[in-house]
């Protein structure tokens, strides 16, 4: 089969299930309703990260995609303005939202409808101008969070010549840009990419969490899959530019993590991404500060958000048994092992932002 010859379609035809007018929530609006054990909590995280940021310590957010469409953009952009997020992450499925809302002001796709039809993600600009994004970050050494943050805030990109691209990967072979040059030259030929300025105008910046980052200089890293992502239903589809751009926002994030020594972890919706990335970059930190015959993080509290019930354990006393259904709750069980506090919250993740951020604001 030849994948490059897959059919896209234009993404203003697609019917959209949610718009940017309909999702997002004023950070200066009533809270929806939530219990009192999520207010404590809520309140309780509040003073742990103001603490942590009096100390200077990090306050990491590691976010699914639900956290996006449910309309909390503008609460986190106030968040970080204040300066209580000093990193932010995601998957790939919260790219996209991201890259669509930003845009078009609508996204979300019936998967049920549009798998049966092939038509299921193969949406031109989406796949097209995020490879862009990636492809054009690359040739600065930027991972995936900044390079689709600047594409968005900066409202397209600059491309090299075809000419240049070829000089520079003749002269200087061995150079580490080497790779991503030869990718964008690919690119530019199979797929007419213009050279100069391409400008790609985002009407919606606000309901960008990664162009907000990027205005306030906060780390944003994207932590993706391969073929996880309607970006891979798409002509431009590269696994290696999607590679190299998730591989140096892996490193990025573990130099946020060197500053979690009595720092926060806020893993709301994210019940893959989060203790998969979390784990494999804590120990690699570790690892780094054993060596340079440093003490590993200590004091880090995790505050882990999702609607599911937890399986009724307490995680504060550490992971349960194999004979507990609890014990394969990965999203729990993963963060209860990072030898820090983890406190787990069964809430709507938008309550919950939106109730830390009134009790941050009042403090």
């Amino acid at each position: 089969m030849n994948w490059e010859t897959l059919k896209v379609f234009p993404l203003a035809t697609r019917k959209s299930l949610t718009q940017v007018e309909q999702i997002l929530v004023p950070p200066d609006a009533e809270p929806k309703a939530c219990t009192p054990e999520v207010d404590q909590a809520t309140a309780e995280c509040a003073r742990t990260i103001q603490s942590a940021r009096e100390r200077g310590a990090g306050v990491a957010l590691m976010y699914g995609a639900h956290l996006l469409r449910n309309g909390s953009a503008l609460i986190l952009e106030k968040m970080m303005a204040s300066g209580w997020l000093t990193h932010v992450c995601t998957n790939g499925a919260g790219t996209i939202h991201d890259w669509e809302y930003s845009w078009l002001g609508r996204s979300t796709e019936s998967v049920e409808e549009n798998v049966a039809t092939g038509t299921f993600g193969a949406w031109d600009e989406t796949g097209r101008n995020i490879h862009l994004a990636l492809l054009a970050g690359a040739l600065r050494s930027e991972g995936y969070g900044v390079s689709l943050g600047r594409f968005i805030w900066e409202d397209g990109v600059t491309l090299p010549t075809q000419g240049e691209l070829e000089q520079a990967i003749a002269t200087e072979p061995g150079h580490p840009l080497t790779g991503a040059r030869a990718d964008l030259l690919r690119q530019m030929r199979q797929h007419a990419l213009p050279s100069g300025r391409i400008t790609v105008e985002h009407k919606w910046k606000q309901a960008s969490i990664l162009a907000q980052a990027f205005r306030h200089e906060v780390p944003a890293t994207v932590h993706p899959g391969i073929g996880y992502d309607i970006i891979s239903n798409h002509p431009m589809f590269d696994g290696a530019v999607i590679g190299r751009a998730g591989g140096l926002d892996f490193r990025l994030f573990g130099d946020s993590a060197e500053s979690l020594d009595n720092g926060v972890v806020l893993s709301i919706g994210s019940a893959i991404m989060a203790p998969q990335v979390f784990e494999k970059t804590l120990s690699c930190v570790n690892n780094l500060r054993l060596q340079a015959g440093r003490p590993t993080v200590s004091g880090l509290t995790i505050y882990v958000v999702d609607l599911q019930d937890g399986g009724g354990w307490d995680w504060t006393k550490g992971e349960p048994p194999k004979t507990n259904p609890a014990y394969y709750l990965r999203f729990c069980k993963s963060f209860s092992r990072m030898g820090g506090t983890m406190h787990y919250v069964q809430s709507d993740n938008l309550a919950f932002v939106h109730h830390l951020y009134k009790h941050l604001q009042s403090r």
